[in-house]
């Protein structure tokens, strides 16, 4: 069997620059670390995956972090909104008159907004998440969830839960609780890429007892 891919290709696909390994691409902007990806996670962009960071990654500004974990699969213009695009909303009014400087800054300084916040996001192993859809800020996809395309993630996704809509609703689940289960406990992101390389039949077309059995 020839060897697996190299996780930290950029350009993973032969013949094409659509599509990026997100590790080595964010390997690229080591000034930014708020930001992580697993080995072969991919993004997919019509245009310019390499841009993910700006397209993709909205309002960061270095609080709160993204985690993505391995073998998840962005398609185009998926979008993460970071905890610093909230407003504070405490008062009369939600402008963010501090940002724009002169009298307005000096009235009220930008750390003393009662700012509404908004968590960590994390997204487990072996999620797909579909064209144009959109995740908030404190949000978690479980290990082997699906977002839908142009689904408006507001909360946490379970593990193999399918969610579609805005705001995005559980569809239904991939697999009963006691798969899901025994997957979680199986674990296969976490193997060797050889292991994971010789057990994609099962991963593919099998079921729990061929997962197990590779």
């Amino acid at each position: 069997m020839a060897a697996p891919p190299d996780p930290d290709l950029l350009h993973p696909i032969a013949g094409t620059t659509r599509t990026v390994f997100l590790r080595p691409l964010l390997a690229l902007s080591p000034q930014v670390t708020n930001v992580t990806a697993g080995a072969y996670s991919y993004y997919h962009d019509h245009e310019d995956p390499r841009r993910f960071l700006d397209v993709c990654v909205r309002y960061n500004f270095g609080i709160g972090r993204l985690s993505i974990g391995r073998y998840c699969a962005i398609a185009h213009r998926a979008t993460f909104l970071m905890p610093a695009a909230n407003h504070a909303m405490a008062g009369p009014s939600t402008y963010p008159f501090a940002i724009m400087g002169g009298a307005f800054a000096e009235a009220l300084a930008l750390a003393d907004y009662p700012w509404r916040g908004g968590g960590d996001i994390t997204v487990g192993h072996d999620v797909w998440l579909g064209t144009e859809c959109l995740v908030l800020p404190g949000v978690t996809i479980g290990h082997g969830a699906v977002v839908g395309a142009r689904a408006v993630v507001t909360q946490d996704v379970p593990p193999y839960g399918v969610v579609a809509g805005n705001p995005a609703r559980l569809a239904h689940r991939r697999f009963d609780a006691a798969t899901v289960d025994r997957l979680l406990e199986i674990a296969w992101w976490d193997w060797p890429a050889e292991r994971v390389a010789r057990a994609i039949p099962a991963l593919v077309r099998g079921d729990v007892a061929a997962l197990r059995r590779a």
